[in-house]
């Protein structure tokens, strides 16, 4: 089959997807599968080889991500349960002060994000937006863009948030790399998307605190914010159960100490960095640096975070083992929505690679004469404005991507590079096919007009800069 046809099998296949989620209201799990069913026959893919790629791209995905997850999600159910999350954010803001609000709500949600999903971390942590507007009379147009840029700047570009980790271990980059490059990256895109844009376009942007200040779950399940097809995200839909600002002890004796909870977030960094950098001084091959790497593993470093975060923020402060078990139980039944839908994206991914799709188009972009990273970029974003999903267009980029550059033998570094163009691309110009859109509009209480005058352009800009900040990196590697 031409180059030709094997691309407009692609572009088809993401509008049939987008159809089916849109239109038919199909779920995202079956119209991912299908579509890959669908596309696989289009490329001429045999009947056969089509369901040994469905069960590759379900197995190679979700064998990395399900632990991943699995773990984080239980990770950052105790951090939210026993108010270690609402302490970093207490100490932040006490820190900052009123006058600078923006900067330790910006703050605030990069840090907190890393152990949550994406809109777990809105909800859990807008009231802590809403508290500061009512607190210092300030904009909430500015605060609520401050602690957003701050979330998303986190999901788009540092592991262990779910999706950088995932690209980054189907692209293979080296994970310490991926933290040195996504703080190089996530750090301006906060500032420029969050204070900075924040205090700009509060200035042409100005709605009310609303008085409702948390939404309950008929109006999360509202037909505007079903709009999103991909609303893959969504683990916890009930409202944080004490003011943010007020007294922050929840379950457990005492209340945990800032440096209690930064270092249960700092420990799996600590963990994965040390594999990358201190592996560099042992001999290569030994014993002590195939330990190092069983260490600074991924599954390795969350699985010790989770541990010491149940004993020090759960049985020595009196919550019982059972509680500790509920609490895990929870955050793991609606992880598995995560779980399924990104190993549907991953089928999707694998049809797109062994049907010649990506090959087909890395044909036709290697003849562009555009640096691999910005490739990696536009396509991310391209199909981000498709279908909606980052977690989806980070996948479906890295299967179009994987044949470009599995020729060139990149190291671990130049992956890391190009996992964090993916991941700017991922985020671009979100709008109404995208769950964090509605999230925005409804908590802050904005028009669609309005949205995408403060979401989109602050989505934008982190993406851009995330961009730009791998094309210059990957120039000095």
């Amino acid at each position: 089959m031409s180059d030709a046809l094997l691309i407009l099998t692609a572009v088809g296949s993401i509008l049939l997807l987008l159809f089916l989620v849109m239109k038919t209201r199909l779920h995202a799990v079956v119209a991912l599968i299908l579509v890959s069913m669908i596309a696989g026959i289009f490329s001429g893919m045999s009947p056969e080889n089509i369901a040994a790629t469905i069960q590759k791209g379900m197995g190679g995905t979700l064998g990395f991500v399900a632990v991943v997850v699995a773990l984080g999600a239980m990770f950052g159910k105790v951090m939210e349960v026993t108010g270690a999350l609402d302490r970093i954010a207490h100490t932040l803001l006490d820190q900052f002060g009123t006058k600078n609000a923006n900067w330790a709500l910006t703050f605030t949600g990069f840090i907190c994000a890393l152990p949550l999903f994406f809109d777990v971390a809105v909800v859990l942590l807008i009231g802590v937006a809403f508290a500061v507007v009512r607190r210092s009379n300030s904009s909430l147009v500015k605060m609520g863009m401050a602690l957003l840029a701050g979330i998303a700047s986190c999901q788009a570009f540092l592991i262990p948030a779910p999706g950088p980790i995932l690209v980054a271990s189907q692209l293979n980059a080296d994970f310490g790399y991926m933290i040195l490059f996504g703080l190089l990256a996530s750090i301006p895109a906060m500032i420029l998307g969050g204070p900075l844009f924040g205090s700009f376009i509060a200035k042409r942007v100005h709605v009310e605190l609303p008085q409702q200040t948390q939404l309950n779950n008929n109006e999360l399940n509202s037909n505007k914010l079903n709009k999103d097809p991909f609303n893959n995200n969504r683990l916890n839909k009930e409202p944080a159960k004490n003011n943010p600002l007020g007294d922050i002890s929840r379950e457990g004796e005492g209340t945990p100490s800032f440096l209690l909870a930064m270092g249960l977030i700092g420990l799996p960094l600590l963990m994965i960095g040390l594999n990358t950098f201190g592996a560099r001084f042992v001999a290569p091959n030994s014993s002590l640096q195939h330990w190092i790497a069983f260490i600074g593993h991924p599954f390795t470093a969350i699985m010790v975070a989770c541990l010491m975060a149940f004993h020090f923020l759960g049985t020595k402060r009196g919550i019982s083992r059972d509680r500790i078990m509920e609490i895990c139980s929870s955050a793991l039944q609606p992880a598995g929505i995560i779980i399924l839908v990104t190993g549907a994206g991953g089928i999707f991914k694998q049809v797109l690679i062994d049907s010649g799709v990506g090959a087909a188009l890395g044909n036709q972009l290697a003849g562009s004469g555009l640096p691999i990273v910005i490739l990696a970029f536009i396509l991310a974003a391209a199909v981000r404005v498709i279908q909606g999903s980052a977690t989806v267009a980070m996948l479906t980029a890295c299967g179009l991507i994987i044949p470009i550059i599995t020729p060139l033998g990149l190291n671990g570094a130049q992956l890391a590079a190009i996992t964090i163009a993916i991941g700017g691309g991922s985020v671009v110009l979100s709008h109404v096919n995208d769950s964090g859109f509605w999230l925005a509009n409804r908590y802050l209480g904005l028009t669609e007009k309005q949205t995408l005058q403060t979401w989109t352009l602050m989505e934008t800009i982190i993406g851009t800069t995330g961009g730009i900040v791998a094309v210059i990196i990957s120039a000095f590697l």
